[in-house]
């Protein structure tokens, strides 16, 4: 299931026009040589979430944006996109073969990387159920 989630998640991000208009990659893994700014879901782990009449899974995702800025707030208006995009995934992805129980945002940690360089890493928590 982890792997399903994480190709749903990097397809609903990448279908939005916002996101696509305002970033040169939304991708699974961090892109070798692409123009910032990018979008990656960097890294994932699932623990069981199974149930005594179904399997499930908790799977946490780290989504990374890479940009350039001399200010931090920089891609604010990116930043909100993003969140809004991953909060409205839908919870039926019966496709994919399950379905989104919950799906919460935990943290988010912000790193300038070098000069101008800038990084802000996204981190949800998704319970899913095997549909």
């Amino acid at each position: 299931m982890e792997l399903a989630f994480r190709a749903v998640v990097v397809s609903w991000l990448a279908a939005d026009a916002t996101l696509a208009a305002g970033l040169n990659a939304i991708v699974e893994e961090a892109p070798i040589r692409t123009a910032l700014p990018w979008l990656a879901l960097t890294a994932s782990a699932s623990t069981d979430w199974s149930t005594k009449s179904g399997r499930g899974r908790e799977i946490r995702v780290a989504l990374e944006l890479n940009y350039r800025g001399y200010e931090q707030v920089a891609e604010a208006g990116l930043i909100s996109a993003i969140e809004a995009r991953m909060e409205s995934l839908p919870a039926d992805q019966s496709a994919a073969g399950f379905q989104i129980a919950s799906l919460n945002f935990l943290k988010a940690r912000a790193e300038q990387r070098g000069e101008a360089l800038r990084s802000l890493v996204l981190e949800y928590r998704a319970r899913v159920l095997a549909a």
